[in-house]
């Protein structure tokens, strides 16, 4: 997958994931007028990508995004914070327009609504002591080294599948994993980039650790991502958001709130 880099202030260069194919530009898409603003619901409890901001309001790299499509579409929007498990139900019974918030994208979902192309993944990732001197993963360089898990995840069975000759250690939750590897109990972790860059970046790690080797994006074990969800009845909607979001990372917008929300980069 295509990634840009960006240096942070302290010099640090953060990865930027690229989702949109640049052969796949066309003319400018215009939002449909209804005359009336545009309702985005999403869920404040998911950070960094959703959550309630100092003022109570909602924010987060999926909230702000949302916002910069309606400021390139040139439309006015609204955001309102639901309970998660909600959301879908609420788009379906026109309580709003569009739901920005980490609903994965699935063929049943496809089967009901309407999703834009990815704007963001969730790769599984590698992480291993800063200093240990490990190699970077391959199927042969972890050949009877220990890998920690959580134990029936989808990286562990990525893990069984692809890097069949590492020794699987499996732990029942990922705080236990990550504390595993920082006392120098396994040699390496396989989880969700996600949650690991958001330790890696927080005091409980305390600089003991860091990403090794690079993401892993399989469908068929991650997951295709999250877009924004639209009713079928509102594909002209769906396509400017679509063309909007595209638009954003040519301009850099994208790359801009992802370095405000992930200055430790899940990629």
């Amino acid at each position: 997958m295509p990634q840009a880099r960006a240096e942070t202030p302290a010099g640090q260069g953060v990865a930027i994931p690229n989702f949109w194919n640049p052969r796949s530009r066309g003319e400018r898409v215009e939002a449909p007028q209804t005359g009336r603003a545009v309702r985005f619901l999403t869920d404040d409890e998911f950070p960094p990508l959703h959550f309630a901001g100092p003022d109570g309001n909602p924010t987060g790299f999926v909230v702000e995004l949302a916002r910069a499509v309606c400021e390139r579409l040139s439309i006015t929007c609204s955001v309102q914070a639901r309970r998660f498990d909600t959301l879908l139900d609420a788009l379906n019974e026109r309580q709003g327009d569009v739901v920005a918030a980490a609903i994965p994208l699935t063929p049943t979902l496809r089967g009901k609504f309407l999703a834009t192309r990815p704007y963001f993944r969730w790769p599984a990732r590698f992480i291993a002591r800063s200093g240990s001197g490990l190699p970077e993963p391959s199927p042969e360089a972890l050949a009877g080294r220990s890998v920690g898990v959580i134990a029936g995840s989808a990286h562990a069975a990525y893990l069984k599948a692809f890097f069949p000759k590492a020794v699987q250690r499996e732990f029942t939750d990922l705080s236990a994993a990550e504390s595993a590897l920082r006392r120098g109990e396994t040699e390496y972790l396989f989880a969700d980039g996600l949650n690991l860059a958001l330790w890696l970046g927080g005091f409980e790690a305390g600089g003991c650790c860091a990403f090794s080797g690079g993401p892993y994006l399989e469908n068929r074990y991650f997951g295709e991502g999250i877009g924004l969800v639209t009713r079928q009845e509102d594909a002209a909607l769906s396509r400017a958001l679509d063309d909007a979001l595209q638009r954003l990372w040519d301009d850099g917008k994208y790359a801009e709130l992802y370095l405000r929300f992930f200055p430790v980069s899940p990629f």
